[in-house]
């Protein structure tokens, strides 16, 4: 192993490539649920074949590395694996989409859209194939025993098809994010990150003056020597142990990245290739016709639905709003941000609307999923129920406000004292 420089950099070193500090340190839920699915990861770590001897480099020099990167065209395998601690989405991944989009399979939901799909990646092992030639073309698609699911962006077009049910999904790509070179990220169709690379720029553009940035040694991912940047909490009470980045050591793209929680154990996000090829992949990767029989639904007319549903009372507007939160009341800084959100009508998960009720739409098995995972708490902030999963936890108070964040229950509970 090459004696590479463990040189810690602060915020600022950071910042002044990345330029996006300001990214989120958490992801806020729908309906608290959907923390567990925010914190999506992909591919698992790879045994090392062996620490290749690498010149010297500094952590500033291998985020410098990362930054210039301009490797636009990849293809490869991906293994994901995630373990936050909580039960297996795949029988909840549709009821969370149908509540969040206020249809069901009877008024022409598809199996193939990609709500309901890319959840199930938030649990379990899944191995994926993945291709990329410039800001207009990628293709994720995920294996099963004897089905695959595809997504394929190719220009102004997004498609996705589920073998196993044999339905499509079409929609038009945004031009605006084109325009803005927000493609050029390589962001896999759907808007999950599907590669080290986006888990890796998400985890730099948080890094703050907070955080710690060392490199840690060598290693070899799908054949290829690499780096490894270790990015670390400075402060105690974030559920964020440690983010290990493998950063090949010819073109600066990450090849693996590694999410360990603070309390130990497997890594909870553990995302890597087992292949990867720079070359440009073949244009059939990006070519979809719907199989002959198939049945497809249009994102507009999903949409069309899901405004017809709220119209109709089917999805409470108070609930429909959870989708879009602005202005979010932040407590703290660095890896213990904790947002505050105010729930609808300040009931509380008392006050969400269940199926069955008469008012609205959240499946039964989504708050009996919640409430498998409560630990009742109180504090100077008066008494809540604080949902864990091994990254990110949320506190809700019996008088309807959410603290969120991916920190400690105790942290939740200073932060809900203090914000009192």
């Amino acid at each position: 192993m090459a004696p590479n420089d463990s040189a810690e950099t602060n915020g600022e070193a950071t910042g002044t490539v990345v330029g996006r500090r300001k990214a989120a340190r958490y992801i806020v839920p729908v309906a608290v649920a959907g923390v567990a699915a925010a914190t999506i990861g992909l591919v698992p770590a790879l045994a090392s074949s062996g620490d290749p001897e690498l010149p010297k480099i500094t952590a500033q020099e291998l985020i410098e590395k990362i930054a210039a990167s301009d490797e636009e065209q990849l293809s490869g395998t991906v293994k994901v694996s995630t373990d936050l601690g909580i039960p297996s989405l795949g029988g909840l991944a549709d009821s969370f989409a149908q509540g969040a989009t206020g249809t069901d399979k009877g008024n022409g939901a598809s199996s193939a859209a990609p709500e309901a799909k890319l959840m199930e990646l938030a649990s379990g092992t899944h191995t994926l194939r993945v291709a990329a030639d410039g800001p207009d073309k990628q293709r994720l698609s995920i294996l099963g025993e004897a089905s695959e699911y595809s997504i394929v962006h190719n220009g102004d077009d997004v498609w996705a098809y589920d073998s196993k049910s044999n339905e499509a999904y079409h929609a038009q790509a945004e031009q605006s994010d084109r325009a803005a070179g927000k493609a050029k990220e390589h962001k896999a169709p759907g808007g999950v990150p599907a590669t080290p690379k986006e888990l890796a720029e998400e985890a730099l553009a948080a890094a703050g003056d907070t955080t710690s940035v060392t490199v840690d040694g060598t290693a070899q991912v799908a054949g290829r020597d690499a780096y490894q940047l270790l990015i670390k909490p400075k402060q105690s009470g974030s559920t964020i142990g440690s983010i290990r980045v493998a950063v090949d050591a010819e073109n600066g793209v990450p090849l693996k990245f590694t999410l360990s929680p603070s309390s130990g154990g497997k890594a909870a996000i553990d995302a890597g290739f087992t292949k990867v090829d720079f070359d440009k992949p073949d244009a059939s990767s990006f070519a979809f016709t719907p199989p002959k029989g198939a049945k497809v639904t249009e994102a507009e007319e999903l949409q069309a639905e899901a405004e017809k549903n709220a119209k109709a009372d089917k999805v409470p507007e108070d609930l429909a709003a959870l989708e879009d939160f602005k202005g979010l009341n932040v407590i703290g800084e660095g890896w213990n941000a904790v947002a505050v959100i105010d729930t609808p009508g300040g009931e509380g998960l008392a006050g969400l609307p269940t199926e069955g009720s008469g008012s609205g739409d959240v499946p039964e098995g989504a708050m009996q999923f919640l409430d498998a995972l409560g630990d009742k708490v109180t504090g100077d902030f008066g008494s809540g129920t604080v949902f864990k999963t091994r990254l990110v936890n949320a506190l809700v108070t019996d008088d309807g406000k959410v603290y969120v964040g991916a920190v400690t229950k105790d942290a939740l509970v200073k932060a809900a004292n203090t914000a009192k």
